[in-house]
């Protein structure tokens, strides 16, 4: 993908201005955080459809590997997301924990396990279409420090940006499942230019650190969750706070209350995958 030669600022590169709606021949394409058990699907019923109105979105993803119960996800809660107009579902090391699931991932490409895990059941990569017919590709991958040893993901996207050069489109979103902001900006900067944007999940905490890199690929290190917002990442403190205390096990309980609905808008040239801007959109709703 080649940037468009355009004299700017580095302020208005990093976060160039983003109109209400899209202009002409723009693909307009929403990424949300980690939805969060009941809350989280609720909060996508509440909000996407009107979002998707009110700001000309063409196309959504959002990680669902906690929205079943706030660990894992199953074809109800899968399918919950669907109709709340999430056109595909990225995940993380939790895609597992519904073992009900896991021989079902082969038969649904719109549901996302990470690239990177190797031969097991599920899609690590798809191309789909948008609202107005545009191809787009979205890769899931996961992070290895401070989680799972699994392959490496920097290596696996080459493997796939290489090899499957002539069959991608333009347009190809990331979700990068990773702990910290450090891997997370190393993958952003190894894949500008290659892909449209890179957004990090599984923290829940949003940063602010959103910005069009300098090869033309939108990029933030963690969308944050959608889910409960006076909550330890999405689960009742009164189940978290003891582990702190004394180090013993609890049982994690989703949230209440007000709910914290995060994402990224990112507008992109669907020609060259070169994204124009990036917006975060944090709003609170009522629980």
């Amino acid at each position: 993908m080649k940037r468009r030669d355009k004299a700017r600022t580095l302020a208005a590169d990093l976060l160039p201005e983003m109109p209400l709606l899209p202009e002409p021949g723009v693909l307009r394409v929403l990424m949300i955080g980690d939805a969060i058990g009941k809350p989280g699907r609720k909060a996508l019923e509440q909000e996407l459809p009107s979002l998707r109105q009110e700001r000309g979105i063409d196309f959504v993803t959002a990680n669902g590997e906690n929205v079943a119960g706030g660990m894992g996800l199953t074809l109800s809660t899968a399918a919950a997301m669907f109709d709340s107009g999430v056109d595909v579902i990225t995940s993380g090391n939790h895609i597992w924990d519904k073992r009900e699931l896991i021989p079902l991932l082969d038969g649904e490409p719109r549901i996302l396990r990470p690239l990177n895990y190797g031969s097991v059941p599920g899609h690590g990569w798809g191309t789909f279409h948008a609202a107005d017919g545009t191809e787009v590709a979205v890769v899931n991958a996961q992070g290895r420090s401070t989680m799972i040893p699994i392959e490496n993901p920097f290596t696996d996207m080459d493997e796939l940006l290489d090899g499957a050069a002539d069959s991608l489109p333009p347009v190809r979103l990331v979700d990068f499942h990773c702990e910290l902001t450090s891997e997370k900006t190393a993958f952003g900067l190894h894949l500008d230019g290659r892909v449209s944007a890179v957004v990090g999940t599984h923290t829940h905490v949003p940063t602010a650190d959103h910005r069009v890199l300098a090869r033309g690929t939108a990029y933030v290190s963690d969308l944050g969750m959608t889910g409960p917002l006076d909550s330890v990442i999405g689960f009742e403190p009164e189940t978290v706070i003891p582990r702190f205390l004394n180090g013993l096990p609890t049982r994690f309980n989703v949230g209440s209350g007000p709910v914290f609905f995060n994402a990224v808008l990112i507008d992109i040239d669907p020609a060259d995958g070169h994204a124009f801007s990036i917006e975060r959109i944090s709003r609170v709703l009522e629980g």
